[in-house]
């Protein structure tokens, strides 16, 4: 078992580090969600600790998405406030011990890593699908 543990997390670090910058974003809405997930599991269970050390860890990645922001870009001044928000949220959601909160909050990220995905999506079909101009 621990061979294969070394090995998946071998497999993990080389995806991160051979990641586009664009397939990072996409890891880090996909870990968000999973840790807002396993907040409300936490939050069910009435174990504290777990749900605020998960919620902790969604807000570290909703920090981290912030700061690669290009505030040149008018997109990036318009989600700035939303991130922000899904930030004060999951206070609100870590003192009220709130699943209804963290649904809201894991609505939205699941919203813009959808979008991402699409972006991501276009992009590949226009630089390798054959969208060549005549």
């Amino acid at each position: 078992m621990t061979a294969q543990m070394n090995a998946y997390n071998a497999y993990k670090q080389n995806s991160v580090t051979t990641a586009s910058p664009g397939e990072l974003t996409l890891m880090l809405y996909n870990g968000c969600i999973k840790f807002l997930g396993k907040a409300k599991v936490a939050i069910e269970e009435k174990n504290i600790q777990e749900k605020n050390t998960n919620i902790q860890k969604a807000q570290a990645i909703i920090a981290e998405l912030m700061s690669t922001l290009n505030m040149d870009i008018e997109i990036s001044k318009q989600m700035l406030p939303l991130y922000e928000y899904m930030n004060h949220r999951l206070v609100e959601a870590n003192i009220q011990n709130s699943i209804e909160i963290v649904d809201e909050v894991e609505g939205l990220v699941t919203e813009f890593r959808d979008t991402w995905k699409e972006v991501l999506k276009i992009t590949r079909q226009q630089q390798f699908g054959g969208t060549q101009q005549v």
